[in-house]
């Protein structure tokens, strides 16, 4: 909350192109492949759309105007047969030719109509599914990432990724879709026209090149205004995350006014790039528009010139045609520069999205993982073991030592001596290097770290809860584990009382973060959760920090029955809490000060000596300055 945090070089580098990546687009466009089907037949009501939106021009133009009104026989314009369809059409109903091509007109705009609907519904349905696919994909790595990858990107910038940017591709393949489609009728006409009269059609296509060197300029104008955009949104997403997780902290510390402050200046930046993008967008549309209209008059000029010269060298029919051939001509011209700006709206969004897919993960699984028995025995061996987060800070600093199976190893220490690293390094949230840490053995780099972290069960002293039942949450929706397997999890650790004063007992749906609950029924959720699965190796970071003492009375009486048939790693201050564990490993900075039963390591390590005196002998100081935790 102190300012903007500044990414990783390689989280943004891929935001400082100024050429569009044809790669990033045809990676885009991969992700509609299995919509092939919906797609095609997309594209064939594209045609038919676009068939009947080059007839109707004619039937008004040439069969009405010219044909049946002004009685023109051979029309300038070609008729696309439809003079003689309507001619047949009279003489098999008997009815008027005018009537028929007035029906005929109506059966063309309602085939349009439908056609439209079918196209826009079949792409719409194919951009749908894959952008879910690609927003599946997406939560999916952000899921498997490492500890590592959480400590230098934030969730709400992440979050824009799933939600703004995939939006923003939704806008870019609809469009285009329509856009492609766009450009039949636009040849099509330009055929009908170059027919009927070409120096008149070269006139319009004089508007052209300025269409072509407008796209150009806004092309090249919109896309920096468009990369500020969707960044100023990633961090306007941010500091509302934030702020929203930490709330209780702001308000405490009286923080409402200067947060909001730096909220409205990054969301006042998002305005202001936000605004410089729309109105360059309706800058655009205005010159376009106005093009089109010039374009309009100067058909009218020459049509009206030609319609009074003597004699005549066009019809009134084919002035019409062109006026109505206009916006088929000019459309697909004006919205190749509209897709443009599209495109460079997306193209930020779909460099971030790709760019967050092709994060690369800190470690790797093994190529071919070690096979567990069914079950372990639980020795810990660390070998040398050595860790940093920051090359120039290491914070383990060769640690060697092995935890018996179903022992009990107490780690205690100052704020900062790595306790909590050392079971992260274990649960291999951070990578580890091989030949520094085995379970029964086994290097733990050649476990499948799914498969490792089934065998170890952690409880961490802040327990997240997730938006369900409570039976959801000791579950966490794992099929191996039945409902008496979870009420029993709660019973062993005290959990069943509350649990079965609540209003719908096991399920209660939880409020958000479990606000319904105390932190002490929080943890021993957190309890049961762990012991649900059944785990060889348990580890406790400070699990009992949060309970009272009488609450923690009991937990300590069910933990001592849970640690019978498994090993146990406990992360304490309270020194109370440890009395009965096989050995206390004490570190200090890093380094391993003393390992032991209880009685050596009091005689051996002064800082266990300390905590000790502060916790047993001074009850006064309890606590000391040594709680936190690395």
């Amino acid at each position: 909350m102190s300012g903007r945090p500044a990414p990783p070089p390689a989280f943004e580098d891929a935001l400082t192109g100024q050429r569009v990546d044809f790669g990033l687009l045809r990676r885009l466009l991969g992700w509609l492949k299995p919509e092939g089907r919906p797609l095609a037949l997309s594209g064939l009501l594209v045609l038919v759309t676009a068939f009947f939106q080059v007839i109707l021009p004619v039937i008004l133009s040439v069969v009405v105007i010219d044909h049946l009104l002004l009685g023109e026989r051979n029309p300038a314009a070609p008729d696309l047969g439809l003079i003689a369809l309507t001619e047949h059409l009279a003489a098999v109903t008997g009815l008027s030719p005018l009537i028929l091509a007035c029906a005929l007109y109506a059966v063309c705009q309602l085939a349009i109509g439908f056609a439209g609907h079918g196209h826009r519904m079949l792409l719409i349905g194919a951009v749908v599914a894959a952008l879910a696919r690609l927003r599946e994909a997406v939560f999916q790595k952000l899921l498997r990432q490492p500890a590592a990858f959480w400590d230098k990107v934030s969730v709400g910038r992440v979050t824009t990724r799933v939600t703004n940017d995939v939006e923003a591709l939704y806008e870019l393949l609809r469009s285009l879709g329509t856009f492609l489609g766009e450009f039949v009728p636009f040849f099509v006409a330009l055929g009908i026209m170059l027919t009927a009269d070409v120096p008149l059609t070269l006139a319009l296509l004089a508007f052209a090149p300025l269409l072509g060197g407008l796209s150009l300029a806004f092309r090249r104008a919109m896309r920096a205004v468009y990369r500020r955009a969707r960044e100023s949104l990633s961090w306007l997403n941010q500091q509302m995350q934030e702020n929203l997780a930490g709330l209780s902290v702001v308000q405490l510390y009286g923080r409402e006014r200067e947060n909001l402050a730096r909220y409205q200046e990054t969301n006042g930046q998002n305005r202001r790039d936000e605004t410089r993008a729309l109105a360059l967008e309706t800058l655009y549309g205005a010159l376009t528009d106005s093009l089109s209209n010039l374009a309009l008059a100067l058909t009218l000029f020459l049509g009206a010139r030609a319609l009074g010269a003597e004699p005549s060298t066009v019809t009134l029919g084919t002035v019409v045609l062109f006026t109505r051939y206009i916006d088929l001509l000019f459309q697909p011209l004006a919205a190749l520069g509209e897709q443009y700006n599209l495109l460079f709206r997306a193209m930020a969004s779909g460099e971030r999205i790709f760019q967050a897919l092709d994060w690369p993960r800190l470690h790797e699984e093994p190529a071919s993982p070690a096979a567990l028995p069914p079950r372990l025995v639980g020795g810990l061996t660390f070998k040398d073991l050595r860790f940093a987060y920051d090359p120039a800070t290491p914070i383990l600093k060769g640690l060697s030592f092995t935890v018996a199976p179903r022992s009990t190893l107490a780690i205690v220490g100052p704020t900062g001596s790595g306790k909590s690293t050392l079971i992260r390094l274990l649960s291999r949230l951070y990578p580890v290097t091989p030949g520094q840490l085995f379970i029964d053995g086994v290097d733990v780099t050649a476990i499948h770290s799914r498969e490792l972290r089934k065998r170890i069960g952690v409880v961490l002293q802040d327990f997240h809860v997730f938006a369900g039942t409570v039976l959801d949450n000791i579950t966490l929706g794992d099929p191996a584990i039945t409902r008496e397997a979870a009420e029993a999890a709660a019973a062993t650790v005290g959990a069943d009382a509350f649990i079965e004063a609540l209003p719908e007992g096991f399920d209660t749906v939880l409020a958000e973060r479990g606000r319904n609950l105390s932190q002490g029924q929080r943890q021993l959720l957190a309890f049961a959760r762990v012991l649900a699965t059944d785990p060889e190796i348990l580890v406790l970071d400070e699990a009992t920090a949060s309970i009272d003492s009488e609450t923690e009375a009991a937990i300590q009486t069910a933990l001592k029955r849970l640690r019978t048939d498994r090993t146990t790693v406990i992360i304490a201050h309270r020194l109370a809490t440890i009395v009965d564990a096989d050995q206390v490993l004490v570190l200090v900075n890093g380094e391993q000060e003393a390992l032991g039963p209880l009685d050596t390591v009091l005689a051996a390590s002064p800082t266990y000596a300390r905590m000790h005196r502060l916790q047993f002998e001074e009850p006064a100081l309890e606590g000391g300055d040594l709680e936190g935790e690395a």
